[in-house]
């Protein structure tokens, strides 16, 4: 495993027990109420569900081109936000082991 899946696993790992202590703190729902108490809040929630919106297209997009099902992950976002996108890095191939369609193209 390459450092940087060690580094994405420690990621993932740190804010899957992050979302678990504010989730029993607060709820799922609470969570969601939470980001609607003031505009500071809710401009926080807004650019975040527009960067998880940026991460799903690219990540769409990616899974196609290495040949995976992208759908579990874009679940995966939908439910539990940043965790589908970690999870996604976690199983995606190693660039080493992937052929670049981009580069064929430039020849």
């Amino acid at each position: 495993m390459s450092w940087k899946k060690i580094a994405i696993a420690v990621v993932l790992a740190d804010f899957v027990a992050l979302s678990l202590y504010a989730v029993s703190q607060v709820g799922y729902l609470g969570i969601f109420e939470s980001m609607l108490t003031n505009m500071g809040t809710i401009q926080i929630g807004a650019d975040l569900i527009i960067a998880l919106g940026l991460v799903l297209l690219w990540m769409v997009r990616d899974a196609r081109e290495h040949g995976l099902s992208p759908m579990p992950y874009v679940v995966l976002t939908l439910l539990l936000g940043s965790i589908g996108p970690l999870v996604y890095l976690l199983r995606r191939p190693e660039e080493s082991t992937v052929a670049a369609p981009h580069l064929a193209r430039a020849s």
